[in-house]
């Protein structure tokens, strides 16, 4: 429902613009339209707000991922240095609540270990909104802070590291369905205890799950009706523990993907001292509005991200 809900959204955006531009063109068309008239201007300024709203647009055609669609969930964690790179991570957490709050998501607050003195040892954030993770996967890795420390009474100029990754919410409830084509069912008689009727009738069944090769028997009820039922309860579990198993290697690629946080591993460098500046070191999209970023304005480093065809398919084969 949630990828019907996404794909119903996304048309509706494309026929909503596809009309504005309609009505634009055909008022530009209009006789005896001079550029210095009033209508002219509105008609600029339509077409200005329209090109934002394409823009917008054509940034969102850029999360293709199979799981972008998804929401995420974001952990933050100092490096090495105690007090000064906890409270770099927690600028950090508050630097992603920020930005949650100018995309209007919503956030739970998971988990949140404060630091002895300031900061934090460790936060996790479920970040909910359409393409969360396909956002956010761009912040993935090693943030680096330049500053001079307020915890250094000689203040100097300390180098601060915090780890950032991102995982897509998979859901608890997977529904496992079950094929008629994918199965054989066999029965036979039970062997065992459970009386003379037991041994005497073909009660056990047997399922061959084929895809899986799966294979589930069960005998243990009189009936070869129950027995069928109790075969498939053993089957939907053992399918669903298979697919747990599945996202867990998945999730295990992204713990393979994280780097050590210290120093030349970093994705992204905050330097507040001497001179103001944010570089991404991926995609060299820098900016000296310090400020801003902190506080959440950081979409011109994720579209740089998910516009560089060196990380386009970075995250779709996991």
């Amino acid at each position: 429902m949630k990828e019907i809900s996404v794909h119903k959204k996304w048309v509706e955006s494309h026929a909503k613009l596809a009309a504005d531009l309609s009505v634009v063109e055909e008022l530009t068309e209009m006789p005896d339209l001079s550029d210095d008239s009033e209508d002219a201007r509105e008609i600029s300024e339509t077409f200005t707000e329209l090109l934002a709203e394409i823009e917008k647009f054509e940034f969102s055609s850029l999360l293709s991922g199979p799981d972008d669609y998804l929401d995420a969930i974001v952990t933050v964690h100092p490096g090495a240095g105690g007090t000064e790179s906890q409270d770099w991570a927690d600028m950090l957490f508050r630097m992603y609540n920020r930005w949650v709050e100018r995309k209007s998501f919503s956030v739970e607050l998971m988990d949140y270990q404060p630091g002895e003195e300031a900061g934090l040892k460790s936060a996790v954030l479920k970040v909910k909104g359409d393409f969360a993770y396909g956002f956010l996967k761009a912040e993935s890795g090693v943030h680096r802070l330049v500053r001079i420390s307020p915890f250094d009474a000689n203040s100097r100029r300390h180098t601060s590291f915090a780890s950032v990754h991102v995982y897509p919410v998979v859901e608890d409830n997977i529904d496992i369905e079950i094929k008629d084509e994918d199965i054989r069912i066999d029965t036979f008689r039970a062997s065992g205890a459970g009386g003379q009727h037991v041994n005497k009738t073909s009660s056990a069944v047997r399922i061959t799950h084929n895809p899986t090769g799966i294979v589930v028997t069960c005998q243990s009820e009189r009936s070869q009706h129950k027995n069928k039922d109790a075969a498939f309860t053993v089957l939907k579990a053992r399918l669903y523990q298979l697919k747990k198993e599945e996202e867990a290697k998945r999730m295990d690629k992204f713990e393979k993907s994280k780097k050590k946080i210290e120093w030349g591993s970093q994705i992204r460098s905050y330097v507040f001292h001497p001179y103001n500046m944010v570089k991404d070191h991926r995609t060299s999209m820098e900016t000296s509005n310090v400020q801003a970023v902190m506080d959440g304005d950081i979409d011109q480093f994720i579209q740089a991200y998910l516009s560089d065809p060196d990380f386009k398919d970075e995250h779709i084969e996991t």
